[in-house]
This record gives C-alpha cells, structure tokens and sequence, in this order.
C-alpha cells in the first residue's frame, strides 16, 4: 500500500518492540483501555518514556506535543514542580500507616473548603470507587435497587455501569437490569425512569465537552429527585479541576447529594474522592444508628504521596490561574485550526468542537459520516509531525511555541485528508487498519493473531 511519508517522520522501533511484549504481559497492552494501542494507528502507538510540561518522549527519543493529558488528569503540566516537590518532601516523611494522619485531616478541610455540596469527604485512588461507593450508599438511603444514569460515556469499571456498555461479558443480567439510563438535556427521559422504576439515585456528569446543561435543567433534575426520593449525584471527575476547582455544582450553582471526584485532583497522582451531604455520608461512619454503609476502605486511598499532590494542587489554583490558562489555550487552537479547516476546504469534515478546557475533534468522511478510517488518518499524520492527540484537551502548560507546533501539524494532516477525501477513501494513505470503539464486544476489528506478538523482551 502506497505511504505519504513527511520529512523527518518519526520511526516507531522500539515502541512497537515494547508495545508487542506489552501485549504478552498485559491483556490489551496496556492497564486503560482508553491507551490500548487499538485507539492509535498501527505500529505508530508511542510507549511513553517520560514528559515535561505539555511534551512527551517516546521509547524511541521522539518528541511530541501530548494532548488528553493523561486521560484529563494533568492540567498543570507533566513533571510540574511544586507538586513533584511537595510529594518528594511528604514521602521522606512515610507514606501509609496504621492510623489516620495529620495530612488527611488537612486534606480533607482543603478540599470541604473548595465543594460548596459537602459537608464530609472520603478519599480513594481512583474515580470507579467513588461512583460505585454513591451508588451504594444511594441504595441503602432509599431502599431501592435501581440506578438511573445519564447516557453519558463513561462512569465506572464496576459491573453496575460496564453492563449497560457492550463490553458486558461476566456480568449477570439482574445487575445490568437495575441500571437504567435517560437523556442529558431531557427532562422528560428523567422523568420516565423515575416514575418507571423505583430508582435510588440518579447520576450524570453536569457537562461535558460538548453538552453544556440547557438553563434550567440541572434544577428541573434536581425537583425531580426531592419529589421522587432519589439522590442527585454529580460524576465531577472532569469538570472538577478542569471546569472549575469548585467543581461543576460550583460553576452552575446546583448542589447534589454527592459529588465523585478524582482526575485533575493530583495532577496525574492517584487520588479521588467521594463528597455529600453529612446526614448521608454518616452512614458509613460511627455517628448513626442504622445499618452501616460498607463506604469506602482503601489501603492506600490516604497515602501521603498523592494527599502532599492535592494539597498543592489546591495551592496552584490559588495562586495561578489555571483554568485561565487553558480556557485560552484552548480558543486560540480551535480559532485556528478551525480557520485552516476553513482554508483548506475540509471544514465539513474536520471540526475542533467543545469547551476550550476540553476539546475533541470530529472526523468525517466524504459523505459527512462520523469517520473511524477518517479518524485514524488524522491521528496518524499529527504523529508524523509530532502531534500525540486523541483530542485536543489541553494544559496550563502548553505554550505559544506549542500551540504553533500542533496548528502547523494540523494544517499538514488536514492537506492529507483532502487528498483522501478527493480519492473517496484513505486507500493509499492509510497505514493498517482503523482504530476502534474502547468498549467494544469484539476484539475484531483490531484483533491481534495468537501466539506472535513478540519473540522476546525488547533490548534495553
């Protein structure tokens, strides 16, 4: 198959050794779905080797401009020093004991001060634990089985949300039966779930990349629970930190029973946590005469390492600006690439879209059909010109030169993508096979053959 090669196009020797013997040792080659190699073009899936503000370097010494930011979860940049410091100085001190320390406590004051919806908090390591542990402590408030959800992507790994995904294998029908889902923006769908099912809580992201909340409707949302007994709880796991620090609730002034953070919270370290109101919270602790909650207990969801990373964290919004900053970013790279769209003559085709803070981009094909082909040709040619972007989620620490970089990267994909288009197909063009949907039933279409996905370790 013919291939446009750019000057200077990166070569892929070693990540394609390590991504290979990954496969070996990992299912899927990689611990997150959303970074298996099936989401980039074949044998162009970079193995990280470590990064620096808004850059990343790869196993085999390239350098690329890195949008997503570790799925969302860095917005001050990779390596960003006052967290590295502050973590550095805490874990000198021990990371983990046998009782509470004088840095949760701390901790948890900094981040109450910060939710205007919580009176308690409960840290953990990840965002699946704070969902699930709401959705628990929803059923044993109210008694009922049933969970209505947004049709929103993602909002836990646990089988109560994965059910509903085709990615359902090993989960019983009567868990995925309790989970009902409803339409963001329609009150009515809300509606329909609640007086259909008995329903325990309802859970939604209160915006998203793409969807802001139509005025209004997070307090019809909110009406509705108080009237049908249900909990409100906000998935904050993107927009706390990346909206603003004080969250979703805080942006648009409605409060939830319980709020799910984690992501941007430590800057890429592992902290989450799970927030409400005190009379539900306690529930799970020693001031209640019901039955406990079994809420949350993580070994290591108190560690001092990634509580020092919150706290500064919570000092960087403070004192910098972040959000600013990406909100800036972020319109400036859309502007202009939307323009050279525009000039180009593909901009019916390839579209920055979203909240500046975090930006997606659309693929089309000639047809004006979401493109998966189309996809991949653009991802593979912004890594040709040293661009890593699923999207275009930024970072306070992308700069000007870097912005500069990636519009100039995408005016050169963009020129290919006409080409493709022209020809009715990314035949000649495209190396290997699309990417495809994370959650999928299927390994198809990017299963990998059995038995020859390396032949040793790669050298060192």
């Amino acid at each position: 198959m013919a291939r446009y090669e750019s000057p200077g196009a990166p070569v892929f020797t070693r990540s394609n050794a390590l991504q290979a013997r990954l496969h070996d040792l990992v299912p899927g080659g990689a611990h997150t779905y959303a970074r298996s190699a099936d989401q980039y073009p074949e044998s162009m899936a970079p193995i990280i080797d470590h990064g620096s503000g808004a850059r990343v370097w790869d196993a085999d010494g390239n350098s690329f401009v890195e949008y997503g930011m570790g799925l969302r979860a860095v917005t001050l940049g990779h390596g960003y020093g006052p967290v590295v410091d502050a973590v550095c100085a805490e874990i000198a001190r021990g990371t983990s004991f046998t009782r509470p320390s004088v840095l949760e406590a701390a901790a948890a004051e900094e981040f109450l001060t910060l939710v205007p919806g919580a009176d308690m908090v409960k840290f953990a390591k990840n965002g699946s634990d704070a969902t699930t542990a709401a959705v628990r402590l929803a059923r044993a408030v109210t008694g009922r089985e049933h969970v209505a959800v947004c049709e929103q992507p993602f909002f836990s790994v646990d089988d109560w949300f994965i059910g509903t995904t085709p990615m359902r294998a090993g989960i019983p029908n009567c868990t995925v039966e309790r989970t009902v889902r409803f339409r963001f923006n329609n009150v009515a769908s809300l509606e329909d779930a609640l007086t259909t099912h008995p329903i325990a809580c309802v859970l939604l992201e209160a915006a998203t990349a793409t969807q802001e909340p139509e005025p209004g409707f997070l307090e019809q949302v909110r009406r509705l629970c108080d009237r049908h007994g249900a909990l409100l709880v906000f998935d904050e796991m993107i927009t706390g930190f990346r909206w603003s620090e004080h969250g979703a609730q805080g942006l648009y002034g409605v409060r939830p029973d319980l709020s799910c953070w984690g992501k941007a919270m430590g800057n890429g370290f592992p902290i989450a946590a799970l927030a409400g109101r005190r009379e539900i919270m306690e529930l799970g602790g020693l001031r209640t005469d019901a039955d406990r909650v079994f809420l949350l207990s993580t070994t290591h969801g108190p560690e001092s390492g990634s509580l020092a990373a919150f706290r500064a964290v919570v000092h960087a919004y403070a004192t910098e600006g972040p959000i600013t900053k990406m909100e800036r970013a972020g319109r400036t790279l859309a502007d202009a690439i939307n323009a050279a769209a525009t000039e180009l003559g593909v901009d019916e085709f390839v579209e920055v879209v979203g909240r500046p803070s975090c930006l997606l981009f659309v693929t089309r094909d000639a047809q004006h059909r979401p493109s998966q082909e189309f996809r991949t040709l653009f991802l593979q040619e912004l890594l040709m010109r040293g661009v890593l972007a699923q999207s275009f989620v930024v970072s306070a620490a992308h700069t000007d030169d870097d912005l500069a970089v990636t519009i100039e990267a995408t005016r050169g994909a963009m020129r290919i993508y006409r080409q493709a288009l022209d020809a009715g197909s990314v035949d000649g063009h495209l190396r290997g096979r699309p990417v495809a949907p994370a959650l999928r039933a299927r390994a198809e279409p990017r299963r990998l053959a059995s038995g020859s996905l390396s032949s040793g370790r790669p050298s060192s």
